[in-house]
């Protein structure tokens, strides 16, 4: 090797702006500092990461409006962070500390901001969701859109279906995102899907757009125009080819060395630190010390207390 990124990783990270690159190195650290904390005991119950799948809420964020609903999943922060400079808030609610978005009693997967974000760590729950909100919406007349975001083991769910037939017949402004990592939990795709994504879409007559690759602005104009025809009644299926580099939640990785390695060399930051290191570094270092100084100050904070108000 020469030390130098590939020719189309060099021109994503040149083109990318410091704004989404900035927020996919704060999910990244975000994520990686929950871990840090995991592993020495303050945060309790689970926690699941989005590593390797920062890409895909930073490029879909700036396409929804404010009043918009997006449907989240257990591994869910970077939906959060990706819309909202809220790293406090969700922080809090994780630690189940003062000042949580649900009074620190939803901790990592279930959070909530009223009228724009829920997320649930029930698999399929939120398609059946989405039809509902996105069916109020089109009565309201209000233009807003409902997001789901789930993932390639979702489709194991009946909901699933139930509710794309329901999306589809009544022209619905739903926008379903498969962050699809090619893993449900420890088994592989190809031990519990037949067929594919695409043809499931197919099936109700929906919309299917696939999306590959880090390249953040290529990749937000073609799903622009998948949010605008699902805003206006034509729900869109878009399916984000990823990887997930942690485990599923937190030490549970049955992957093999060989395995995890390969998906490592697929990661976009190392390869984008190498295109552009000195921004990079400058992005990186001050989102390491804004996170840093947030998660002692929010561990300082004392213990939700919840009056059930």
């Amino acid at each position: 090797m020469d030390g130098r990124a590939p020719a189309a990783t060099a021109r994503a990270a040149l083109a990318v702006g410091d704004e989404d690159l900035e927020r996919m190195l704060l999910i990244r650290h975000f994520e990686l500092l929950l871990l840090e904390r995991f592993a020495r005991g303050v945060v309790h119950g689970t926690t699941h990461t989005c590593l390797g799948q920062e890409h895909v809420p930073v490029i879909l964020a700036p396409l929804l409006r404010e009043d918009d609903f997006v449907l989240s999943n257990h591994r869910g922060h970077g939906h959060y962070l990706a819309r909202f400079d809220d790293c406090e808030g969700l922080l809090a609610e994780i630690l189940g500390r003062e000042g949580g978005l649900a009074s620190g009693v939803g901790g990592s997967q279930h959070v909530h901001r009223l009228g724009r974000h829920l997320s649930t760590g029930v698999q399929g729950e939120s398609l059946p969701l989405g039809v509902g909100i996105a069916l109020h919406f089109k009565r309201s007349g209000s233009g807003r859109l409902a997001v789901a975001f789930i993932g390639d083991g979702t489709f194991g769910e009946g909901a699933v279906y139930e509710a794309l037939n329901m999306a589809a017949l009544w022209s619905l402004p739903l926008l379903v995102v498969v962050e699809n990592n090619h893993i449900s939990q420890s088994t592989p795709a190809t031990l519990q899907m037949a067929g594919d994504i695409a043809g499931r879409a197919r099936a109700f007559g929906l919309e299917h757009v696939g999306l590959a690759g880090h390249d953040v602005a290529a990749l937000r104009s073609r799903a622009a125009a998948a949010v605008g025809a699902a805003r206006g009644g034509r729900p869109v299926v878009i399916e984000f080819d990823t990887v997930r580099l942690g485990p599923h939640s937190k030490g549970d990785d049955t992957r093999t060395p060989e395995e995890l390695e390969a998906l490592r060399a697929q990661d976009w930051h190392p390869r984008w630190r190498l295109a552009d290191p000195e921004r990079f570094q400058r992005l990186e270092d001050a989102v390491r010390r804004r996170l840093e100084r947030l998660f002692e100050a929010v561990e300082r904070r004392p213990p939700s207390r919840w009056d059930g108000a």
